[in-house]
C-alpha cells in the first residue's frame, strides 16, 4: 500500500490530482493571485503558446473565439497529460479564474458557467468559445499551457463595440466616489471606461469638459475642442495626438483617496431589445413614464440603453423624453438646428421637476416582448378629461383607441 502511488508514475499521478482539483474545483479561488512560469528566450521549452496578435471584437450577446493554439512534442507525452486554463486580468498582479481543462475534464467558473467552452479544433488547439458576451467580459484573457514539468503563456484582448458615455447623477457633477461611480453605470445599464475606450472616443469626436472615474482607477476627461476652461490649449495633462492645438484626454492620474469625487465616464455596447418613443395623448411627469411604458411591455429606457440605440441603432429624435434615472434627453443621427446643433449626440436637458415638467418617454422592450398596444393606442382616461398640473393620477391610465 506504501509503494502504491510511486507504481502509478509521475505522470499518472499528477494527472490523477489535476483530475480531483476540477472536479471539486475552489470556486473561492476565483479571483486570486497567479505565479506565472515562461520559458525563457533562447530555450528549447516542449511547450510553446500562440495567441493572435491585437484583439478580438465583439460586442454584447455575440459569439467570439479567443484564439490560442499551443505546439507540443507529444512523442513522449501525450495531450491528455496537458492542462489548458483562461484566466481574466482584473488588476495588474491578480487573475480571476475562467476555464481549465485536463483531458476530457472541463469546467469554467462564475459567471462564464455554461458559456465557456474550448474550441477542441485538433491538437493542439486551447481557443476558447465564450457565448452571449456581456460587458463585463471586457479585458485581457491569459490562455496557459502546462504539462509536468513547462508552462507557457500568452494573452488575448477582447474589445466590444459600443459607445462611451459621460455621467452625473441628479445631485449634480462631481459627485461620486469610485465605488459609486461603478454603481451608476450599472444602474444605467454600463460599466466603468477603459482608459483605452475613452481614447478611442476622443479620436470618435467626444469632448466633455468635466473629469470621471474610469476603471482602473484614473480620473480623465476628453476635450476635442480645446479652450481655456476645459485645461487650456493643451500642455501637460494632454494625452493623445500631441495635445496642443487638437486637444487631447486631459489626465489627473490614478486618484487614491477612496473619497475624491468625479463624473463618471461609462461604456455600453449592442442592445438586445429596442429603444422607441413613447408619445402620450398628452405629456406626462416623471411618475407616469413607467406605467406608459409598462402597458406597452416595455420598461423606462436607461441612459446607457438610449445612447446605444442612438450610436448602434441609429435612433434619431427631436423629442425629448424621461429615462429612467429622472432626466430628460434625447437621441440626434443627423443634425439640424433646430435639434440642438450641429453634432450628433444625445441631448440631456438634465433633471427636469419631476412632477412640473412634461415629456414624452423613451421605452426599452426586451427581445421577444410582445407590445400590447400596436399602433393606433394612445394613453388618457376613461372618463376623458385631460391632463392638469399633475392633478390626474397616472395609476389611472388605460390604453384608449385614438
Amino acid at each position: 500500500m506504501v509503494c502504491a502511488p510511486a507504481a502509478l508514475g509521475l505522470g499518472a499521478l499528477w494527472a490523477a490530482a489535476w483530475g480531483v482539483l476540477l472536479l471539486t474545483g475552489a470556486a473561492e479561488a476565483e479571483h486570486g493571485r497567479k505565479k506565472v512560469v515562461h520559458v525563457l528566450e533562447g530555450e528549447s521549452g516542449s511547450v510553446v503558446v500562440q495567441t493572435a496578435p491585437g484583439q478580438v471584437v465583439s460586442h454584447r450577446g455575440g459569439t467570439i473565439v479567443l484564439p490560442c493554439r499551443y505546439h507540443y512534442e507529444a512523442a513522449a507525452h501525450g495531450h491528455d497529460s496537458v492542462r489548458l486554463k483562461w484566466t481574466k486580468v482584473v488588476d495588474p498582479l491578480a487573475f480571476a479564474d475562467v476555464f481549465v481543462a485536463l483531458g476530457a475534464q472541463h469546467r469554467a467558473f462564475g459567471s462564464y458557467r455554461g458559456r465557456a467552452e474550448l474550441q477542441g479544433d485538433g491538437p493542439g488547439d486551447a481557443s476558447l468559445v465564450l457565448r452571449n458576451v456581456t460587458l463585463q467580459d471586457y479585458g485581457r484573457y491569459e490562455c496557459e499551457v502546462t504539462n509536468e514539468l513547462e508552462d507557457d503563456t500568452g494573452m488575448v484582448k477582447l474589445d466590444l463595440e459600443g459607445v462611451v458615455f459621460p455621467y452625473h447623477p441628479r445631485g449634480g457633477r462631481y459627485k461620486l466616489t469610485f465605488t459609486e461611480a461603478q454603481r451608476a453605470c450599472a444602474e444605467q445599464d454600463g460599466i466603468l471606461a477603459s482608459a483605452e475606450q475613452l481614447h478611442a472616443a476622443w479620436r470618435d469626436g467626444l469632448d466633455w469638459c468635466n473629469a470621471g472615474w474610469l476603471r482602473d482607477g484614473s480620473v480623465q476627461y476628453p476635450v476635442s475642442q480645446p479652450r481655456e476652461p476645459c485645461g487650456g490649449l493643451g500642455g501637460a495633462g494632454s494625452a493623445g495626438a500631441g495635445g496642443g492645438a487638437s486637444g487631447g484626454v486631459r489626465n489627473y492620474g490614478y486618484r487614491q483617496n477612496a473619497e475624491e469625487l468625479y463624473d463618471a465616464f461609462c461604456f455600453t455596447s449592442n442592445l438586445p431589445g429596442r429603444v422607441f418613443f413613447l408619445k402620450p395623448l398628452r405629456p406626462v411627469p416623471f411618475a407616469g413614464a413607467a406605467r406608459a411604458c409598462a402597458a406597452r411591455g416595455a420598461a423606462v429606457a436607461k441612459v446607457g440603453q438610449l445612447f446605444a440605440a442612438w450610436k448602434l441603432q441609429l435612433l434619431d429624435r427631436c423629442t425629448a423624453g424621461w429615462l429612467a434615472d429622472g432626466s430628460a434627453r434625447y437621441p440626434i443621427v443627423n443634425p439640424r438646428a433646430r435639434c440642438g446643433g450641429r453634432r450628433p449626440g444625445v441631448r440631456s436637458l438634465g433633471f427636469p421637476d419631476a412632477t412640473r415638467r412634461l415629456f414624452g418617454v423613451y421605452c426599452y422592450r426586451a427581445p421577444g416582448a410582445p407590445d400590447p398596444a400596436p399602433g393606433g393606442w394612445g394613453w388618457g382616461w376613461a372618463g376623458g378629461g385631460g391632463w392638469a398640473g399633475g392633478a390626474r393620477d397616472p395609476a389611472a391610465w388605460t390604453p384608449l383607441r385614438v
